[in-house]
């Protein structure tokens, strides 16, 4: 495996980010080939001018090392990355970066800070054991009763970073550690202090639920024994502008919230407090309470805290009336006029009234001095009112100066309690200070805040820079400067002459100073300076360059400082006419009052903040500093997540990458004689080993391997290397221990091998010794078992057989006797059927009698509605005579088309039968004359020969004609079923449309439609009459069928339907002309009787020559036919459209009455189309069969009944003209009709106004559907069931029926199906 360098890249959103270099850098490449962990490869681009190369990263081994300095590569991504790993997968929060504690916040409780943890580290050294809060403490305590020197503990970091945590927790080790020898209990004052402190001068921010807002120096005296015997606190910097504000989810100081929790206890019923939110100097921030804590539990810890100190009831009570009264002051309701220039409060206001009773001042005197103040000159004395805003600004300073003198008086009272009387020997600081801060809005504590943090700073680079320097005189390592960062000049520009805060404190002195005037002055001075910045869109503020960050100024720092330095210059007012019980209080500052008339000796915040901090560096330098630095990991305040981009700029912020930088300009990896020894003496010759001399074998081993003798230097007790060469050293023993472990492997590997292999061969033959001793037992056993197995299986057979012989038997005997039974009581059975069968007969052949007198009955109720029907359709329809006459043209010309064609064939028919008899008279002649030629008979017979075989290819070619005609009669069963549907639904819109009918015509009754409907009903009834006549004919003509088709069956031959025949055009709503159709019928007819029956009778071969001839004529007349039918359709379409347009627009009568007539054209065309088909069948049958007499006969009667049938038929067209007739005159009355609204669509149409019992006709209609299916279920049984002659019979008996296209249906049927039987 090749193992390839890495490094560390930035990334934006990890910082620094790992890789791996797969390609080897050469001197000029611009960039870099990487791979990255998620082996995506990158290239990373190189600044050739600056040549800066990327970060290479530390080996595995030195990763989570405990002190940062002991890393080979020491830079900023390594310490990232060693805090990252340590944080995260050891959960290790402390680690040691040289002289400085890095404390990373984990957000969660963790058990390392135990009574038994902290014995565990007292004693030890500071590297023997993890890093720790009590290691650091140890080291401090250690350090002072050997060095006899006093020591200090500076935490630093920032908001929410666990400072004081950190020092919580230092002194709880101090007091463990060096608990007082008296009975005083002074370590318990000492740690309880804390709650106190935390209670007035901690508050929630947006980055800690428990911010400190102020800096604390707490010393504790140990005694010459190193016993705790007092403390003494001292503080910097109260945030006095978070008592009247507080941004958007942050809090005022706790001790507000924890007194208005308790506000309902009986001792401050006098206070005046209610909740929390009703007071603006706690409710600006909004949320006023914090998730999980309890403010009411920590007041009473607070109060408990006080009394441990010492701090009596009436002082405690004195504190609580003091911070109701900030509270109080804050509600107050100030009032503008004359235009904001003056103001006022009144006299009536609850809070002013609380205040001033809390406080015991006079509420006269306190309404006239918020709003007024007073200007002393030499000659005299003014009182001056204020503006609102100076009121406002005004009130807030009160606010804060008391608080202020409170939280002084507060700590004077503690240190008062920690304070003793024994001489104090040493001390150890602890220094809980806050860190580097910057806000969209920095006040003036951010800027004294940052202030001390340079300081800080600077105090902590010359410390670390001055330990660096002693450890290598004191290993007696050439020392070389070290340039390092100095913060002097930044630190200059604040508090130098003529600095920032020396124009800051003159401008406030000044009456009419600004800001605009101040910033002015600052631009002037120190616009040069490298440390001084003016913003380009302001002109009254500045930014300060620090060494951490860029922080802006405020705006109006002079206006808010000018308002706290009149406020402290303010005398007190006196208090008169106090009210009896009232104690009075004088709240004072801690240090001694300076004379008012003295001003040139009053000192501003930024001079006393200047003066306590000069005094805090100078205990700090005169003492032994410890750092611990806190970092906070995130903002969300998770439990163990770190923040990469938080952390790194924190660790800038504290120094600690400073002290880092400082670290690797020398020499930053420090190995002592001993540990290097036994660390690489695996890189060493056994000649060197055999040395006792340690120094002097480590020295040639360096000399060896690292050729630069300026990259490693020998101390006195220590090797100092520069960085990067311990990773070289670990490279070289890891190569050496990954050839040892190979070598190792390789032999180890070897014999195990060998071992398993003659412990596998010893078991392989022990194995096969005791498994052929069992093969053979097995096999043995196996031989005795079958034999037995045999003898057994025998027997057992032999029983089985024997038993199953006698049930076979047994059950046979059984079978028969109840066949036999079975078989003659079933033959009773059928005769006790057929006898039942007989009388069944009987009953139904009755009832099939009254079952006809009862279709009849509702036929004729049928044939009443459609007359109606008709009749209306009759006057509606106008311009289809024309079309009519037009269509019955076309079918004249097709006729005549025929009538030559059937000349045509005649003449050829008679040719070639003269030609046959020629031939056959020839033939005669030949034969007599060559009687006894052999020869002759031969030729014959190959005639003979010849004629069967062409008679058989017309068999062959019948067959396929047949196949066809079987196919094109489904598909035509298919279309019919479809129209028949369609039909339907017509049939049910012309029910729809006559009852709609009806309906209308019923309320237009007069005398005159009821004389026309009793004409109507005449004529229907002869009608009638008619139509039974008929049917008496059709019933003779069924008789005279059935006879004929009897006397056809006898005949030899074979009849076939043409397969040509379609009955597509015969469901159509158009007349059309039949593709079956030759000739007219009498032409049919006399062609026949002129050929006459010897001649008709003719050779079978030639006839179907014949057939096959016209199959080709009437092939070419049906391309013209559908032409024809195609334009026809089209015309006939756009006409549709056009009607049913013109019938929506004005009736719907209209478009029912036309369909119907449409309707009934179609079905009389049908018919005549249909008999036209039948006479042509038996004409052609004749020809074929005209050998006896009675087959004459029988032919002349059937020409005569279909001739009888022509006649009726064209009664029947004279009868639709004569209808087309009446119903053009019936629309030219109505156009010219005077009232088209009086007249309805059918006021001509016979019987439409007489009444017709809806009953009577819905039974009609139902009588007429039974009919139907019953006559088409019974044509079914008689076409399937083989009885042509009946089929012919109800085809016949169909042509009454009112349904023309169900019986054109049938009739079709029965024809295919009768001579496909046939």
């Amino acid at each position: 495996e090749r193992f390839y360098t890495r490094v560390w890249i930035p990334d934006p959103d990890e910082v620094w980010r790992s890789a791996e270099i797969i390609k080897d850098y050469k001197e000029g490449d611009k960039s870099l080939q990487l791979k990255l962990e998620d082996e995506t490869l990158y290239e990373y681009p190189i600044d050739l001018q600056g040549n800066e190369l990327p970060f290479l990263r530390n080996p595995d081994i030195l990763v989570g090392q405990n002190d940062l300095t002991a890393l080979s590569y020491l830079h900023e991504p390594a310490v990232l990355h060693n805090l990252k790993v340590r944080f995260l997968e050891s959960n290790h929060i402390y680690t040691y970066c040289g002289i400085v504690l890095v404390a990373i916040n984990p957000y969660e409780q963790l058990p390392i800070y135990e009574q038994d943890v902290i014995y565990a580290y007292s004693g030890q050294n500071m590297g023997d054991m993890d890093p720790h809060i009590f290691a650091v403490a140890e080291e401090a305590y250690k350090q002072m009763a050997r060095d006899e020197k006093n020591q200090s503990i500076i935490v630093s970091g920032e908001s929410g970073a666990g400072k004081t945590v950190s020092a919580k927790y230092a002194m709880r080790f101090f007091a463990t550690v060096g608990g007082s020898a008296s009975e005083t209990n002074i370590e318990a004052k000492v740690l309880a202090s804390s709650p106190i402190m935390e209670a007035i001068g901690n508050a929630k921010t947006t980055r800690n639920d428990n911010s400190s807002r102020f800096g604390k120096y707490i010393q504790i005296g140990f005694d010459k024994r190193y016993h705790i015997i007092g403390a003494n606190m001292r503080t910097y910097l109260l945030e006095k502008s978070r008592v009247v504000f507080q941004a958007e989810d942050e809090r005022n100081y706790h001790i507000f919230y924890q007194l208005c929790a308790s506000s309902s206890l009986p001792e401050f019923k006098d206070l005046g407090l209610t909740c929390a939110e009703d007071f603006f100097y706690t409710s600006q921030g909004g949320d006023t309470s914090i998730d999980g804590v309890d403010d009411a539990d920590d007041f009473e810890k607070t109060r408990h805290a006080f009394t441990l100190l010492g701090v009596k009831e009436s002082h405690q009570m004195t504190i609580f009336r003091i911070i109701a009264a900030i509270l109080h002051l804050g509600n107050l309701e100030i009032q503008g006029e004359r235009d904001g220039e003056a103001c006022s409060v009144s006299s009536e206001d609850e809070h002013l009234s609380n205040f001033c009773s809390l406080l015991g001042v006079e509420h006269s005197q306190m309404q006239h001095w918020l709003c007024h103040r007073k200007l002393v000159t030499t000659a005299e004395t003014y009182v001056k009112s204020m503006s609102l805003h100076q009121v406002v600004n005004a009130r807030n300073a009160l606010a804060k100066h008391i608080y202020a003198q409170l939280f002084n008086w507060i700590v004077q009272h503690i240190n008062k309690a920690l304070h003793t009387t024994v001489k104090q020997h040493s001390f150890i600081g602890v220094l809980d200070i806050y860190g580097f801060e910057t806000f969209e809005v920095n006040s003036f504590e951010q800027f004294c805040i940052n202030y001390a943090n340079e300081k800080l700073q600077q105090q902590f680079n010359s410390h670390v820079f001055k330990l660096e320097q002693e450890e290598y005189m004191k290993e007696g390592i050439p020392w070389t400067l070290i340039d390092f960062y100095d913060n002097q000049p930044c630190i200059d520009l604040i508090e130098a002459k003529l600095g920032i805060l020396d124009l800051l404190d003159e401008e406030c002195k000044v009456p009419k100073g600004t800001d605009q005037n101040w910033a002015q002055k600052l631009y002037d001075r120190h616009a040069t300076s490298q440390h001084f910045q003016k913003p380009r869109m302001s002109n009254t503020s500045f930014i300060i360059l620090h060494f951490a960050d860029k922080v802006p100024a405020r705006d109006d720092l002079v206006e808010v400082l000018k308002s706290d330095l009149f406020q402290e210059e303010k005398e007190a007012v006196p208090a008169t006419a106090v009210r009896k019980g009232t104690p009075r209080i004088s709240v004072r500052s801690a240090r001694p009052a300076f004379k008012a008339a003295n001003k040139e000796h009053r000192k501003t915040v930024g001079h006393q903040f200047r003066n306590s901090l000069h005094l805090l560096m100078e205990t700090l330098n005169a003492t032994t500093p410890h750092y611990v630095r806190c970092i906070k990991p995130n903002d969300e305040k998770l439990p163990f997540k770190f923040d990469p981009k938080r952390a790194v700029q924190q660790l800038r912020a504290c120094g600690v990458l400073e002290t880092i930088r400082i670290s690797a300009a020398g020499f930053p990896s420090r190995w002592s004689y001993p540990d290097f020894f036994n660390r690489y003496r695996v890189l060493m010759n056994k000649r060197d080993l055999c040395k006792n001399d340690k120094r002097q074998i480590c020295q040639t081993l360096l000399e060896d391997l690292i050729k630069d003798p300026d990259k490693f230097q020998f101390g006195r007790t220590k090797i100092f290397f520069r960085a990067g060469q311990v990773a070289y050293l670990e490279k070289l023993r890891a190569d050496k221990f990954r050839a040892a472990t190979i070598m190792i492997q390789k032999t180890v590997r070897g014999w195990l091998q060998r071992a398993k292999y003659q412990r596998l061969r010893r078991a392989t033959l022990t194995l096969q010794c005791y498994a052929r001793r069992h093969l053979a037992r097995r096999l043995f056993e196996h031989l005795r078992r079958t034999r037995a197995a045999i003898i057994l299986q025998k027997q057992y057979r032999m029983l089985r057989m024997r038993q199953a012989f006698l049930r076979v038997r047994n059950a046979t005997l059984t079978i028969q006797a109840f066949a036999r039974g079975m078989f003659v009581r079933r033959i009773y059975h059928q005769m006790l059927v057929e006898h039942k069968a007989t009388i069944l007969q009987k009953y139904a052949r009755g009832w099939l009698c009254h079952w006809r007198r009862l279709r009849a009955r509702r036929q004729l109720q049928a044939l009443r509605i459609e007359a109606r029907s008709a009749q209306h359709l009759k006057k509606l329809n106008i311009g289809m005579e024309n079309k009519v006459v037009q269509l019955q043209r076309k079918v004249d010309e097709q006729n005549k088309e025929n009538k030559l064609l059937n000349e045509q064939l005649s003449m050829l028919t008679s040719a070639h039968s003269s030609e046959v008899e020629k031939l056959k008279k020839e033939l005669q002649q030949y034969q007599q004359t060559q009687q006894g030629d052999g020869n002759q008979l031969l030729s014959l017979q190959e005639e003979m020969e010849r004629l069967r075989m062409e008679l058989e290819r017309a068999h062959g070619e019948r067959e396929v004609m047949e196949d066809s005609h079987s196919k094109e009669r489904d598909l035509l069963r298919k279309r019919i079923s479809d129209l028949e549907e369609e039909n339907t639904l017509l049939k049910q819109e012309k029910e729809e449309l006559n009852s709609r009918i009806l309906c209308q015509s019923e309320g237009r009754k007069n005398s005159e439609e009821n004389i026309q409907m009793k004409k109507e009903l005449e004529e229907e009834r002869s009608r009638y009459q008619n139509l039974v006549k008929e049917y008496a004919s059709l019933e003779q003509r069924y008789d005279n069928l059935r006879d004929e088709m009897t006397i056809i069956k006898q005949t030899p031959g074979h009849r076939r339907n043409p397969s040509n025949q379609s009955s597509l055009e015969s469901d159509s709503n158009n007349p059309s002309i039949c593709t079956s159709e030759i000739g007219d019928t009498e032409d049919v007819i006399q062609q026949v009787e002129e050929i006459g029956m010897e001649k008709a009778a003719m050779d079978m071969t030639l006839f179907l020559k014949l057939q096959k001839r016209v199959r080709e004529l009437e092939l070419e007349r049906r391309k013209l036919q559908a032409q024809l039918e195609k334009k026809e359709q089209e015309i006939k379409k756009s006409q549709v459209i056009e009607t049913k347009t013109e019938v929506s627009s004005e009736h719907e009568d209209f478009a029912y009455n036309s369909l119907k007539r449409q309707e009934l054209e179609s079905e009389n065309k049908k018919l005549k189309n249909e008999l036209n088909e039948l006479r042509k069948a038996i004409a052609d049958h004749a020809m074929q069969n005209n050998s006896s007499n009675d087959v004459q006969d029988s032919y002349n009667l059937l020409l005569n009944q279909l001739k009888s049938a022509n006649e009726e038929l064209e009664v029947r067209k004279e009868e639709v003209l004569i209808l087309r007739s009446q119903i053009m005159k019936a629309a030219q009355q109505k156009e010219t009709g005077e009232n088209m609204e009086n007249v309805s669509p059918n006021a001509s149409w016979p019987n439409s106004d007489r009444h017709v019992d809806q009953e009577d006709a819905i039974e009609a209609y139902q009588g007429m559907c039974e009919t139907n299916r019953l006559e088409l279920f019974q044509l079914d049984r008689a076409v399937f069931s083989g009885n042509p002659q009946r089929a012919c019979a109800w085809a016949v008996c169909l042509q009454s029926s009112s349904n023309i296209k169900r019986k054109s249906l049938l009739v079709n049927k029965v024809l295919s199906e009768s001579h496909i039987l046939l």
